[in-house]
Formats: C-alpha cells, sequence, structure tokens
C-alpha cells in the first residue's frame, strides 16, 4: 500500500476537478472526413476574394478585378451586390453588423453605414496614402486589425510608405502600426484573441504576436512555413484554435501547436485565395480560387466561426483581459431571448457570485466583474441556458 501525504491529495484532487468543470477541446488526429468533396457554387468570376458570410444577407465575396461585391445564396445562387466596388479585396463585419471593405483602389478602410452611405476609416498613415490594403478582422472590443502590402498598387500611382504594415483602428478610430512584415496578407486572431497570426504571402510564411492589453503586439514567432511555391492568402482560424491558410492550390489546415493537420485540395491549377464559415450552423467552409467559388463541410468534430460580429449560437467568449486585477470583461452572445444562468465559481467548485440569472434578450451582453475581495487564484465563469452550458477558465492576479 502506498501513501498518500494529505498536499498530494489536495493537489490531484483539485487536478480532477478542473477536469471535470473546463471542457476540454481535443484536437483530433484528422480533422477531414474522407466522403467530404468539395463542390463549385459559382464561377464567371475575374478574381474571387474576401468571402464573408452572414445569416441575413447570405455569402458575400469580392471580384477585384471586376471591381464587384458579389452575394450568393443558395436559393438564388450568385447576384452583384455592389458595383462599382473600388477593387474591394477583404471584407469583414463591425460588431454592429455593418460592412467593413478593404477598398484597393482608394488604398482605404471603409465601413458601409445602414443607409448605403460609406465611411472612411482610414486611409493613410502619417499623412502617406497606405499601400493597397488586403485583409480585415474585428475584434471582440470592437477595433480593427488590417494589413497593408505593396501589391495592387492601382495603376497609374506610387507607393508613398517605405514598408508594409499591420494596422489597428481602435474603438474610439485612433490608427495605429502595429508590425511591419515584408508582404503581409492574411490576418485572424486565435479563439481566445490572446495571439494574432498573419502571413507573409511571398514567403508562404505564418507568423505569430502575442495580443498585449487588447492593442499591442508583441514576441513575435514563425508559427508554420507552408511547404509549397505559391503565395499564402486569406486565413481562418476554427473553434478549436486551427488555421486554415490559402497556399497555392489548397487550404492548409495547422494546428494551434504548429503542425499540419491536413490539406483541403481545390480542382488542380485552381489557385486558393481565401475562406471562411458560414451557413446557420457555421461547418461549411466557403473557398475562394481561381474564377469560382467552393464550399466543403470536410470536418467530423464541429467547427465554426470565431467572429463575434454574426455568431449563429450561443457563445461564451474568453474574458478579456485575462489573467485580470481585478476586474474582467464577460461577454456572452444569444442566439434568442432566453433564460441565463451566469455563475463564478473557485477552483474547488464553491459557488462564488450570481452574475445573471434572468430572461435576457438576444444579442451581444458585456459585463464588469471585480475579483476585489477575493484570494489570486484561477475561477471559473459558467454561462447555462435550456440548451447550452459552457465555462471558461479566468485567473485573478493580484
Amino acid at each position: 500500500m502506498y501513501y498518500i501525504s494529505p498536499k498530494t491529495y489536495l493537489i490531484l484532487l483539485i487536478v480532477v476537478i478542473c477536469i471535470t468543470l473546463i471542457p476540454s477541446k481535443i484536437i483530433p488526429q484528422s480533422l477531414l472526413d474522407p466522403d467530404a468533396e468539395v463542390e463549385e457554387i459559382a464561377t464567371g468570376i475575374q478574381q474571387p476574394e474576401g468571402p464573408v458570410w452572414s445569416d441575413s444577407l447570405g455569402l458575400l465575396f469580392s471580384d477585384i478585378k471586376g471591381n464587384k461585391i458579389y452575394r450568393w445564396t443558395e436559393e438564388n445562387g450568385k447576384e452583384v451586390f455592389l458595383s462599382p466596388s473600388d477593387s474591394t479585396n477583404g471584407l469583414t463585419y463591425d460588431l454592429e453588423g455593418r460592412l467593413l471593405a478593404c477598398q484597393m483602389e482608394l488604398r482605404r478602410i471603409v465601413r458601409f453605414e445602414k443607409d448605403g452611405t460609406q465611411t472612411d476609416l482610414a486611409d493613410n498613415y502619417e499623412g502617406k496614402k497606405f499601400n493597397s490594403p488586403n485583409d480585415i478582422v474585428v475584434k471582440s472590443d470592437g477595433s480593427i486589425f488590417f494589413t497593408d502590402p505593396n501589391f495592387n498598387i492601382p495603376l497609374g500611382q506610387h507607393q508613398e510608405l517605405s514598408f508594409c504594415g499591420i494596422y489597428r483602428i481602435s474603438p474610439a478610430g485612433s490608427l495605429q502600426l502595429l508590425a511591419t512584415l515584408s508582404l503581409p496578407n492574411g490576418i485572424c486572431f486565435s479563439p481566445d484573441e490572446k495571439k494574432l497570426y498573419v502571413n507573409d504571402s511571398q514567403v508562404h510564411k505564418i507568423y505569430m504576436w502575442d495580443v498585449v492589453d487588447d492593442s499591442t503586439i508583441t514576441n513575435k514567432q514563425l508559427f508554420y512555413t507552408i511547404p509549397v511555391t505559391g503565395y499564402a492568402d486569406g486565413m481562418k482560424v476554427d473553434d478549436d484554435g486551427n488555421i486554415y491558410c490559402a497556399c497555392a492550390s489548397a487550404i492548409w489546415i495547422i494546428s494551434p501547436a504548429g503542425e499540419q493537420l491536413g490539406k483541403i485540395s481545390l480542382p488542380s491549377n485552381v489557385s486558393a485565395s481565401n475562406c471562411a464559415w458560414g451557413d446557420a450552423d457555421r461547418k461549411t467552409l466557403f473557398i475562394t480560387g481561381g474564377s469560382s467559388v467552393y464550399e466543403v463541410k470536410p470536418f467530423i468534430t464541429a467547427a465554426g466561426s470565431i467572429s463575434p460580429n454574426l455568431p449563429g449560437k450561443f457563445r461564451l467568449y474568453q474574458n478579456f483581459p485575462d489573467p485580470f486585477n481585478p476586474s474582467t470583461m464577460i461577454v456572452f452572445y444569444l442566439p434568442k431571448n432566453e433564460y441565463v444562468t451566469l455563475k463564478i465559481y473557485d477552483i474547488m467548485g464553491r459557488d462564488i457570485e450570481t452574475l445573471i440569472e434572468g430572461y435576457i434578450p438576444a444579442g451581444e451582453h458585456k459585463l464588469q466583474w471585480s475579483a476585489v475581495g477575493l484570494a489570486s487564484g484561477v475561477y471559473l465563469c459558467r454561462m447555462q441556458t435550456k440548451d447550452f452550458s459552457e465555462t471558461i477558465k479566468m485567473i485573478y492576479q493580484k
């Protein structure tokens, strides 16, 4: 018989409780369903790019050379959504559901208002025009991150900046240069928004930075080198943190540990340009490439859009900042009116505080939680509805 000291027993008990309370996400050996097929859903596009999904509109995507934005739905197929588009490339939505676009012809980031007008959010850095804004992503605090390589500068215009940059537009509208890269292109966050990924297009390398205080990036690291020739392009992330990067004739799937999990091959001689999650369940991957748009449902595990912009399901997002002292922001989303219980527990599973218990309207909700008076350590925030339950781990660090 082995003797277990009280201290060792307590450590083992805490480990068991953590495993029980905190839902784990294990990356499977293969994310690809061998029976999945890549299906062409639209063609006749000069240069498809920037796919983005909305439950109300369906799929929007750019045609850079055709100077249009198209809309695709299963019912009506491909339709012109906007013409001319000023050679729009990357598309996304802000937290209010307004379309944001990288307009390469006008060398700016623009927002489409509800009345159809366009608001110029940024078109220069320190008085010099951007090169050619390319790809764009919105963070859960409303800030906008985008890349600005120097290819696709409009004919007859010249490069004013001596570098290619990665930028942030704050919720208040101020512009910030975060970093430079040879040819920054695809951009995305990890699910908890603690990591920012940007690829260096021509050398098909993906770099990773730590996100600090929601507004700056540091600790640049080479995350993955795609083992083919060709340009790395648009990128997206699934709920498990796996990266989906368009490069050459495939979408490359890379785990958060920087290991290739597989790839989704397009028809021969078709160069992939971008991808986006869509459909109501966010399990369809839409891919732009060549002169067409494709869709595939390739995944054994649930994969979804991490974007908080237009989520299609219940979500409890990772708190921010984390670690925190003494307060942190908790954000959740309800696709419909629902009775919600939101509680804080300590690591031993003891009930610390009830934040919400009652009916809450549909939409995104934010609340600040303060741990003043509590000991430093790990706390758990659990959200429950009739059909949904999720727990996040939070670290209080005095």
